[in-house]
């Protein structure tokens, strides 16, 4: 797509079953995606050093974000002892000694964000999504195939993030290989995921911060930073 101007709804069924779901979300056009400089590996490293001299692992559990995160998997029917939040996922990865994925510069930059701030951030090629996009509950059977994962079967219950043809997001925890960043990409669409107890500021600065790195390592210009 040309226009990069996207607007987000949510359905009225997930609002009312999930009041307090929100999006932060906004577009990075003219990126370059490629391998990540030195100096974001620098910042990575320097961010999970920090990490793992001020965050105890076994006290990651007790955080209240991470706490917001877990509390709603638990009413959309995932263990999240089993299923972690993505930013959560991230920042264990850390604080059990490994290094953060390096995949390119443009999701090394979600990622690296997502673990500071503990918001689960989905990252998407923007000219392979056909608007208009909406968060709403998966049809049952729908299909869906996940970045490091075979298709599979969606239920009804679930809360997708969907644009006209085909299912982006799992919310708040699963991306699409359909939309992944490759280095084919040029416009970047973000959304951070905000839930139950989750600050709304927290999750606008988070959608921010990760365009405003985006631009630092692979170039571009930020479009509107916007909320459902």
């Amino acid at each position: 797509m040309n226009d990069l101007t996207v607007t987000i709804t949510i359905s009225e069924k997930v609002l009312a079953k999930f009041p307090g779901i929100f999006l932060a979300y906004t577009t990075v056009s003219g990126v370059k995606v490629e391998k990540s400089s030195s100096r974001l590996i620098q910042l990575i490293k320097e961010f999970e050093e920090e990490a793992r001299r001020s965050i105890k692992i076994e006290d990651l559990k007790n955080n209240p974000i991470v706490r917001a995160y877990r509390d709603f998997y638990w009413r959309i029917g995932i263990d999240p002892t089993k299923q972690r939040p993505a930013s959560e996922a991230l920042l264990r990865r850390i604080l059990r000694g490994k290094s953060l994925p390096l995949i390119n510069n443009v999701v090394d930059a979600g990622n690296l964000v997502s673990a500071k701030t503990l918001v689960p951030v989905g990252l998407y090629d923007l000219d392979k999504v056909k608007p208009p996009i909406i968060l709403r509950f998966a049809e049952n059977g729908e299909k869906f195939t996940p970045i490091g994962g075979d298709k599979e079967e969606l239920k009804e219950n679930q809360i997708v993030l969907a644009d006209t043809e085909k299912i982006l997001h799992i919310f708040p925890h699963r991306d699409s290989r359909e939309t992944c960043i490759r280095e084919s990409t040029r416009n970047v669409l973000i959304v951070a995921c905000g839930v139950p107890g989750v600050p709304k500021q927290r999750v606008l600065r988070t959608a921010r911060e990760v365009a405003e790195l985006i631009v630092k390592e692979a170039g571009g210009l930020i479009g509107e930073i916007k909320n459902t």
